[in-house]
């Protein structure tokens, strides 16, 4: 079997970018790069690929979701080279991948278009489940914390000033490859829907673990064991020492991507992982 780059060399006027909006369950991968002798999302899109066109195929990812993390709209784009149209690429990899992947939808993007560095902006949602009584269709992609009330309000006083581009080394996880710890964060936000709990926080890149280990700590203020006060000091006074619990991964979910050019409707890719709204 030859490899992609060779394939892709010996047709260099035919070849189509095409973009996908992908959802997956994370529970049994361990992230979505690929890695040796390990489960995970992008091996299995490559492999379902090369099924169909009978050579290696590279697909680049917008981000780089850890094990166990959800998403509801990531998106990734390969090169091909050949008579399928890209819409249909959707349905031929529904076909092939396992039941926890799914396309979502397909679409050819322009050569210069990239899944990673065209994204302006990447959007997660971490869902905490509050009421005591445990609750089986929630349990893997939600974290079930009931011990202590979380007041909302004090979350979203503490989340406010982290909006804008801040040194953010208190929220990062060793083994990190990024050179620095700037993040421009647009949006966060803290709200209830019955017994859920909700917190998206949408920036250019994030850190390595860096969501989990926020909301980590924003537990500690949702149940007043911190001031926000306090919490902002940690972050800007960069006390990594202090962060020291990260959030269950299987609460995590990528939200959604955007770009400034997107070949996709809005009911593709903004909004699709289900709000939950059970009676609290």
């Amino acid at each position: 079997m030859i490899n992609h780059q060779q394939h892709l060399i010996k047709n260099p006027d035919s070849v189509q970018r095409v973009a996908l909006v992908i959802q997956y369950l994370g529970t049994n991968f361990h992230g979505w790069q690929r890695q040796p002798n390990q489960r995970t999302v992008q091996e299995e899109i490559e492999i379902a690929l090369a099924s169909v066109v009978g050579h290696s195929v590279i697909i680049h990812g917008a981000g780089r979701t850890d094990a166990g993390v959800h998403a509801a709209a990531q998106v990734a784009h390969f090169e091909y080279v050949g008579p399928i149209p890209a819409v249909k690429w959707a349905k031929i990899l529904n076909n092939k991948l396992p039941q926890d992947i799914l396309i979502r939808a397909s679409a050819q993007v322009s050569p210069t278009w990239h899944a990673r560095f065209s994204a302006l902006w990447r959007r997660y949602r971490y869902t905490i489940y509050t009421d005591k009584q445990p609750n089986l269709f929630v349990h893997s992609v939600s974290w079930h914390y009931y011990q202590t009330p979380l007041e909302e309000s004090l979350i979203q006083t503490a989340l406010n000033p982290l909006i804008g581009k801040h040194h953010l080394a208190a929220f990062r996880r060793s083994g990190s490859q990024r050179k620095h710890s700037w993040v421009d964060i647009q949006e966060a936000e803290c709200y209830r829907n019955g017994s859920f709990l909700n917190l998206e926080i949408q920036a250019n890149g994030f850190l390595y673990g860096m969501v989990r280990l926020l909301v980590g700590m924003l537990i500690e203020v949702g149940t007043t064991e911190r001031s926000p006060e306090d919490f902002t000091e940690l972050w800007q006074n960069q006390r990594r020492e202090e962060v020291k619990y990260s959030a269950p991964a299987k609460g995590l979910c990528l939200l959604r991507v955007g770009y400034p050019e997107f070949p996709f409707p809005k009911q593709v890719w903004y909004d699709t992982q289900p709000s939950f709204t059970l009676a609290h």
